[in-house]
This record gives C-alpha cells, structure tokens and sequence, in this order.
C-alpha cells in the first residue's frame, strides 16, 4: 500500500555568497524551526530525519538537527550531489508513503567555498572519471573549468544540431532575474538584460559567460512531510500533497550515445518526468508552475526539452515566444531558480519545494502564478541521481 503524503510545512533562510552565511547548523537549525512553525508542529512530533549536504563530514546532519532537538529520532545523512535536497525529501516522502513513519523532516544546507567546483578527495577514483573522460572527448577545452564544460559542452551540442543562439541562453538568464526581483530570499535580485549577459565575462567563446552560470551560494531549506491521518490528529494543513515522484540514474546512454545532453541527463531527466506524469495520469500542458534545475542557462534550455514542456528541438522557440515565463505556457523557476535564486547543493531540493508548496498555497506575492494547481519540481546531480515531483493543491 502507498498512502497520501501532504507537505505540512516548508522554510528557508536567504541564501548568501560563501563567506557572509552563518556556520552550518545554525543555517540549518533556522530553516528546520521555519519549516516546523509553517506546519505549527513541535520537533518532538517528528519521528525521522534525512539532512541532505555534499560538503560535509559525516552525521553533520546530527549536528545540524541536534541544534533543534535532541530526540533520538533516526537521522539519515544524504548526499546525491545536487539533486541531495530532493533526494532527502524522496527517503521522506516513501517513509511515509510505506507507513514507515508518520511526520518526517527533510532538510538539506550547504556551507560552500568560493570558486569553482572540486574534488575534495583526491587519492582514490573520482565519481565524476567517466563524465570527464566523455567530456574531454567530445568538447576538449581542458582550460575551462569542468562544470562549466560538462553544461556549457550540452548547450553547444543544441547549438549545433538545432541552430540554437547564444542569445536564446541570455534571455533566460534574464528571465531568472526578473523573477527573482520579485524574490526576498535570492542570492541576486537585481535585473539583468539579455545584452548585459551578452556583454558580461566571456567563460567559453561564443558558449558562455558568466551570468550563464550560477553562483556558489550558502543556505539551507526544510520540508515536513506527513500521512493524511498524522494531519487530521495534528490540525495540520493538507493544501499539498505529493502526487507523484520518481528519482532515476545513469543508463548507458549517458555514455554511449556520445552526446553531452546525456552526460549532464537529459535521459534521466526524461524518464523520470515521463514516470512521474504517467503515475499521476498528467500531460506536461497539465503543469502550471516549475521549478527545474538552471544551475546554468543552457541545462535549463535542454531541461525544458527532457520534461516535455516543449518538442525536442523547439526550445528556443519555447524561449523566444515567452512561454516559459508569466502570460506564456508555464511558468519556470518563479523563485529566479539556481540562476538568480543561487545553488547551495544540498539544500536546493528543498529551496525549489518550498517556492513550489507556496505557489500552490497561493501564497507567493508578486511571483504568484495565478490558479496554479499542479507544480513540478526537477533537480539533477551529476554522477549521476535525478529526481522530479509532481505536487498538487488539494
């Protein structure tokens, strides 16, 4: 049996640059008690815990829910690259749907450095040999750093099969700072336009600059998830409900097709939202809102393609036709998303959750997008973990 799992509470903190966040279990310990007063429950009613974090030592993520309470509750530490948020919040959500467990928290913070991405450890293989040995082979530039040829090396390839214009990756770059405008708990709330993209530092000639990408960015955000009868006993809110889930991994496509949309999981991302739309019995014209992952412009162009938001091959169109925005087909990443809204990896999952319950409360400000009723979420990690949810105003 798989019983009905509500979101009963969400919470953030304002995501930061490395160096102006607090240290981790105090970010921690803020967006867990936010998520708890959104739910109006105390910690003691929550009976497991999976804190999601990808630069951490391990049980930092007893350290971080110990700052809360201390209840002897199993806490499971998770980390899935940077789709560890949603990977938290997919242990809660089968919890509760086994009947496991009643009332679970999700949590995910990220405490990160400057810079570019690295390999912490580097006297054993790196789960990342096979990506950058596809990658050297089909885009080179070993000058440039690996993120950015892992995305930047994608986003070329639809420029090459399809004409896709550097532009058409500047425009939604834009997009995510109009949205994030709007948005007190982003990173970058200052608009930008298509030409200040353009004109921005060059990372990857005639690819890429460096508005393209999104910054390194510290936080933390939380979920309560709950059964229909934990709800009903506790008084709690029953406006969302988790319709459907799906979390996926590599094939052998993602290298034998020697394609760099599928070394960065355009099939991952594919197979898990065609999952998630057949168990709920949706279309992608069904979705309303999404919060997808642009950890940099050009994932977010392919992104649309692999969720079926637009035909493969026809997101550029879907960009310059303002159908991923507010008065178009549906809107994507109204929070400003990793783009604007910033990355702190373990904690993005829950990030786009939160923008995602509140847009279905009706309850988003000016970023509301009116009448939204069904709400997907997709959040990728290289390495490689996929997860995409569908949640539903009830």
């Amino acid at each position: 049996m798989s019983r009905d799992v509500f979101v009963a509470g969400v919470g953030m903190i304002p995501f930061t640059k490395p160096g102006a966040n607090e240290p981790y279990p105090q970010m921690a310990a803020k967006a867990t008690r936010a998520a708890l007063a959104d739910a109006g429950l105390g910690y003691d009613l929550v009976q497991q815990a999976y804190v999601g974090y990808v630069y951490g030592d391990s049980t930092a993520g007893q350290r971080a829910v110990y700052e809360v309470g201390m209840t002897g509750i199993p806490v499971v530490n998770v980390n899935n690259n940077c789709s560890t948020g949603s990977t938290a919040l997919f242990l809660a959500r089968q919890a509760v749907a086994s009947g496991a467990a009643d009332c679970v928290l999700a949590l995910g913070f990220e405490h990160m450095s400057p810079g570019a991405l690295g390999a912490t450890f580097k006297d054993r293989p790196s789960p990342f040999d096979r990506f950058d040995e596809a990658t050297q082979e089909l885009v080179g530039h070993s000058e440039i750093p690996l993120a950015l040829r892992y995305f930047g090396g994608a986003g070329l390839a639809h420029m090459q099969q399809y004409g896709t214009q550097m532009s058409t990756f500047a425009k939604i770059r834009a997009k995510a700072s109009r949205h994030a405008a709007n948005n007190p708990l982003a990173l970058f709330r200052t608009v930008v336009t298509e030409e200040e993209v353009m004109n921005a530092a060059v990372m990857w000639p005639g690819v890429m600059t460096r508005l393209m990408a999104c910054p390194p960015t510290c936080g933390s955000a939380a979920a309560i998830v709950c059964s229909d009868d934990f709800a009903r006993a506790h008084g709690l809110a029953r406006s969302v409900r988790i319709k459907a889930q799906a979390m996926t991994t590599d094939r052998p496509i993602t290298f034998e097709a020697h394609d760099m949309r599928e070394v960065v999981g355009f099939s991952m991302a594919q197979s898990a939202a065609r999952q998630v739309y057949d168990a709920a019995g949706v279309a992608p014209d069904d979705i309303d809102v999404v919060e997808l992952h642009d950890c940099f412009a050009h994932n977010e162009l392919i992104s649309y393609e692999a969720l079926g938001l637009c035909p493969v091959g026809g997101a550029e169109k879907f960009v310059c036709d303002g159908d991923n925005t507010y008065g178009g087909k549906v809107v994507t990443n109204p929070s400003g998303g990793l783009l604007s809204k910033g990355h702190p990896l373990g904690a993005t999952g829950l990030a786009q959750c939160t923008e995602l319950v509140q847009q279905l409360r009706g309850t988003s400000g000016q970023r509301q997008v009116e009448g939204a009723r069904l709400a997907l979420q997709h959040n990728l990690g290289l390495g490689g973990a996929c997860v995409v949810t569908l949640y539903e105003r009830v």
